[in-house]
């Protein structure tokens, strides 16, 4: 018998071909927002600022009774100096949730701190000049529920003039029409994942457009961030899920009251109120 001719192939490097071709490595996750540690002031700093002490007392007071879902309580800031302003801000911190408010002419800044469930909302006029100043201790501060545009339309579902490139928008406009059409304060949101749908650009631009731009814009940072943006409509919103690379991984329209991820869950609060109770006893 003759013996099997077995070639003997080189391995290791070098012994392939170079095609050019360079591995490239998935980017890691970056940028995620976390809470620094608050650098509490020492009593003794607001021991002579009996104003400020109080806005902590009626804090406490404040955010023990309220409950998500009831209106928001106000507690003014209007009549504290620069001095006292700025401790509380350093007491308080700064959260996760940025909101503003396009409203009557002017507008309305709010931060949550990083108690969540209590805010910080600034009233702004045009030239960036403080008009009110104030805490909230809500799921959702009350000028974004009371939001709306100022003109009372309805949502164009015409497809006379539609430009090329449109393909799916126009049956999302209808159903989207019906449900506003239908919704009741209180009912569950109804939601539409443009991700799994088959849209075009011209798609997209279409919905911006027949949809318009609300008062209202949200920002929610963490890993990633959630962008949600109100509509032209009462109950409509956009809203953008990006990763940590600023990618859009998941876009949807909700038609609601309030989207829930704007929303403050009850056992933050709760977490917030005996951290309140905590803050109020190292200056009472």
């Amino acid at each position: 018998m003759k013996p099997i001719d077995i070639p003997v192939v080189g391995i290791g490097p070098g012994s392939q071909p170079d095609d050019g071709d360079q591995f490239e490595f998935m980017d890691m996750p970056c940028g995620m927002f976390r809470h620094d540690l608050v650098s509490l002031p020492e009593p003794e700093d607001i021991a002579d600022l009996p104003a400020a002490r109080q806005l902590l007392a009626d804090l406490k007071a404040a955010i023990g009774r309220y409950r998500c879902g009831d209106p928001a309580i106000r507690l003014d800031m209007n009549t504290l100096g620069a001095h006292e302003r700025d401790l509380l801000a350093q007491i308080l911190g700064e959260g996760e949730v940025s909101i503003t408010v396009e409203q009557d002419g002017h507008r309305i800044q709010i931060q949550e701190s990083v108690l969540t469930g209590v805010w910080r909302v600034q009233s702004l006029d045009a030239d960036d000049r403080l008009l009110d100043d104030a805490l909230e201790i809500a799921d959702i501060p009350a000028a974004v529920r009371s939001s709306r545009m100022a003109d009372d339309r309805h949502l164009n579902t015409s497809l006379e003039g539609l430009p090329g490139g449109v393909q799916n928008a126009p049956a999302l406009l209808v159903e989207i029409s019906d449900q506003l059409a239908s919704h009741q304060p209180g009912d569950p949101a109804h939601i539409i994942n443009l991700t799994l749908l088959p849209l075009t650009n011209e798609d997209l631009v279409l919905l911006g457009e027949r949809l318009g731009v609300g008062p209202v814009t949200i920002l929610s940072r963490g890993y990633g961030n959630c962008r949600i943006g109100s509509t032209a409509f009462p109950g409509l919103w956009w809203i953008k899920y990006y990763n940590s690379q600023d990618a859009l991984i998941l876009n949807t329209i909700e038609i609601v009251d309030i989207p829930s991820v704007a929303l403050a869950a009850p056992e933050d609060i709760e977490a917030s109120a005996e951290r309140v109770n905590e803050i109020a006893e190292l200056y009472a």
